[in-house]
């Protein structure tokens, strides 16, 4: 018999594991993959945002769905207890743009081997076997059971995570194993993912990059999101981390419509950069109206913008009319893309949906449906915003399920 048996050991597993084993219990982890964290080692094109500098009520707001669920939990373990205990493992950390916190050295391997290390330390016992059933007894969870055979157990921690990166083993397993035990799981949909558009000048700027831009998305004409920074086209519409962020807010496809405005000139308003313009015109004032966008925009973009515009490419820079000017303004500061669907959970960073919060204490992340059965992370229907969020929802809610697990007196 065994205190706990943890499945899946990513990142919500991992730390729940070494902490729950930390505590003195006997601790089973469960991982089929060769190696613990392996999505974990690839998050932040490999560099881990570990977490975000931010506060409780900060890291609340950027959870779209029930933030509040995690009102107990982000207190328990913040993100600067987050930091202090990666940095107590001997991982330097260091602070970027938008509080956005990374290893010193770049590397998610450090984050994920600290982890694994801790495991070892606290003796957590780790098997590379999957499981298949929880099975039940008179007082709740009795055993989890897997193609070798059952372990018994007094606590069973569902980590498994959500359906995004299904190479690194996010499948779904878990999802299966919560409703079998009466557990209702919502649709789960992709989040901080790319979006595909009708727009076919999307194709034919693929791989152009546009940086110190601003991007505003709008569900049904309502201004949803609205940020600076980068973002890609791409051959089936855009990607990029701010067009990642703004899928975050699209959470109605099917019901709603979505589009995209692209501020191509944030740092001018609409006055300074017609007079920009007026000034290039004049400095080409004989060249063809396609021939004098090079010093405004990419050699990529230029094609699009003329055709958009509505100027002909080959009237003589000199005989741009005013209207005409105003027309290309109009674009620059708001250049637009249709949205017609998100790329599938597959591509995504994160999963939208899950196992249904309500079901679960969010004081201790065991079910209300079962006793000794607990969740930690991604299975559950928890996602935020991009920015350090959601590995931070895997810590705090492992840290939480890790120091609630029934033990043999209780």
């Amino acid at each position: 018999m065994v205190d706990a048996v943890v499945i899946g050991g990513g990142a919500a597993g991992t730390l729940c594991a070494a902490l729950a084993a930390g505590r003195g219990l006997k601790v089973v982890l469960l991982e089929p993959n060769r190696e613990l964290g392996r999505k974990l080692r690839i998050t932040g094109k490999g560099r881990c945002n570990v977490t975000n500098d931010c506060t409780p009520r900060e890291f609340i707001e950027a959870i779209p769905g029930d933030g509040r669920f995690l009102q107990s939990a982000i207190h328990k373990f913040s993100p600067q207890d987050t930091m202090a205990f990666f940095e107590g493992l001997g991982v330097p950390l260091k602070t970027e743009r938008g509080r956005r916190v990374f290893p010193v050295s770049d590397k998610a391997g450090d984050i994920a081997g600290a982890l694994t290390r801790l495991c070892h330390k606290n003796g957590v016992e780790i098997l590379r076997e999957k499981a298949n059933e929880i099975l039940l007894g008179a007082d709740g969870v009795r055993a989890v059971k897997t193609e070798r055979g059952e372990i018994a157990c007094r606590n069973a921690v569902i980590c498994t995570g959500g359906l995004s990166y299904p190479g690194t083993g996010s499948t779904g397993d878990g999802y299966g194993l919560a409703k079998t035990l009466g557990h209702s799981v919502s649709e789960c949909r992709p989040s901080l993912v790319p979006l595909e558009s009708p727009d076919a000048y999307c194709r034919e700027m693929q791989g152009f990059s546009l940086r110190n831009v601003t991007l505003s998305a709008y569900e049904n004409d309502k201004l949803i999101y609205k940020e600076l920074g980068e973002m890609l086209f791409t051959h089936f519409g855009v990607s990029g981390p701010l067009v990642l962020s703004a899928s975050a807010h699209m959470r109605h496809f099917g019901e709603a419509k979505y589009r995209l405005n692209i501020d191509l000139k944030p740092g001018l308003d609409e006055k300074k950069l017609d007079a920009r313009i007026l000034r290039d015109l004049e400095k080409y004032h004989n060249r063809e109206f396609a021939n004098c966008l090079n010093d405004l925009a990419g050699k990529a973009m230029i094609p699009v913008l003329v055709r958009l515009s509505g100027i002909p490419e080959t009237l003589r820079a000199n005989s741009v009319t005013r209207e005409q000017r105003q027309n290309l303004v109009r674009l620059f500061k708001a250049f637009p893309v249709e949205i017609s669907r998100p790329r599938p959970v597959a591509e995504a960073i994160v999963t939208s949906g899950g196992v249904s919060t309500r079901e679960i204490d969010p004081r201790s992340m065991m079910s209300k449906l079962v006793p000794g059965l607990y969740f930690a992370g991604e299975v559950m229907d928890l996602d935020a915003y991009t920015g350090g969020y959601n590995l931070q929802i895997a810590w705090s809610t492992a840290f939480v399920a890790a120091n609630s697990l029934r033990t043999e007196d209780k």
